[in-house]
C-alpha cells in the first residue's frame, strides 16, 4: 500500500523527528509527498533530513527548545518561510521519564508537563496563527493510550497525555472556523531498537494482550498522521485515532 502524492504541495513540521517515532512520521509524511521540516532540541536531524532526501523527498533541518515560547514560535516560522507556507504540524516532542508519584518534585512534574504539554498549546498557536492566514491546516498532537490507562511510574506523563487529547479538541472547536482541524494519535507500545532486550516481559506480555500479536513499528504512527493531515480526513476533527493494534479493546476483567 502507498500514500504516494497524497499530501502533494503540502509542507509539515514534524517536532521531536530525530529519532523513534518522530522519524517513522517525518519519512511517511515524506513519502506522501509533502516537504518536511524536521524539529529537534539538541541532537543532529541530519541523518532524518539525509533519508528523506535519498527517499526523493525535501526536508530541512531545525532546531529549538520547545519549552520555551519564543522558540516554539521562531522554529514554526521558519518552518512556513522554509517552505513558502506551513499546512500541517504534528506535535511529536514528548519525554516518558519512568518515577514513583510518592516522592516526585514540582520540578520533576513541571519538567513532563513543559515538554509535553506546553509545547503542543505554544507550537499549536504559533501554528494556527500562521494557517489561519494561509487557507488553513491539520494540527496533530501524539497523545498515548496512556492518556486513558495510566501504567504504575507514569503518573506525570499520563496526566499530560490526557491533557494533550483535551488540548485537541477544545483546539478543534476555536480553530475549525478558519479551516484548522486538530487531532490526536494515541500509540500504544512501539518497538525501538534494544527494547525487547531492556524489557522482555513486557514486550511478551505485549504480544500476547495484543489481537495483532505485534509491537507497533514508527511508521504505523507515520501512516495515521498522514491520514489526518490529508483530504482523506476532511471531514474528521477532535477526535483522538487510537493506533494500539488492538489491546484498548481488550476487557480488563
Amino acid at each position: 500500500m502507498t500514500a504516494a502524492g497524497l499530501l502533494a504541495g503540502q509542507v509539515a513540521l514534524v517536532t521531536g523527528a530525530a529519532g523513534g517515532i518522530g522519524r517513522g512520521i517525518a519519512l511517511r509524511l515524506a513519502r506522501a509527498g509533502a516537504a518536511v521540516a524536521v524539529h529537534t532540541r539538541t541532537s543532529d536531524a541530519a541523518e532524518v533530513v539525509d533519508a528523506v532526501r535519498e527517499s526523493g523527498g525535501t526536508a530541512v533541518a531545525l532546531r529549538g527548545d520547545l519549552r520555551d515560547e519564543d522558540a516554539c514560535r521562531r522554529v514554526v516560522r521558519e518552518a512556513a518561510e522554509w517552505g513558502g507556507r506551513l499546512t500541517s504540524l504534528v506535535n511529536n516532542a514528548g519525554v516518558q521519564p519512568v518515577q514513583q508519584l510518592p516522592g516526585m518534585s514540582l520540578a520533576d512534574w513541571r519538567a513532563v508537563v513543559d515538554t509535553n504539554l506546553s509545547s503542543v498549546f505554544a507550537c499549536t498557536q504559533a501554528a494556527a496563527e500562521v494557517m489561519r492566514e494561509t487557507g488553513g491546516g491539520t494540527i496533530t498532537h501524539i497523545a498515548s493510550i496512556e492518556a486513558a490507562h495510566p501504567a504504575p511510574l507514569h503518573a506525570h506523563y499520563a496526566a499530560s497525555k490526557a491533557a494533550v487529547v483535551m488540548h485537541a479538541r477544545a483546539a478543534a472547536l476555536e480553530y475549525g472556523p478558519h479551516g484548522i482541524r486538530v487531532n490526536t494519535v494515541s500509540p500504544g507500545l512501539v518497538d525501538r531498537e534494544g527494547l525487547a532486550e531492556a524489557w522482555p516481559d513486557g514486550v511478551r506480555r505485549w504480544q500476547q494482550a495484543a489481537p495483532t500479536g505485534r509491537l507497533g513499528r514508527p511508521e504505523d504512527i507515520g501512516d495515521a498522521c498522514v491520514f489526518l493531515a490529508s483530504p482523506l480526513a476532511s471531514w474528521i476533527s477532535g477526535h483522538d485515532l487510537v493506533v494500539d493494534g488492538g489491546v484498548s479493546a481488550r476487557p480488563t476483567w
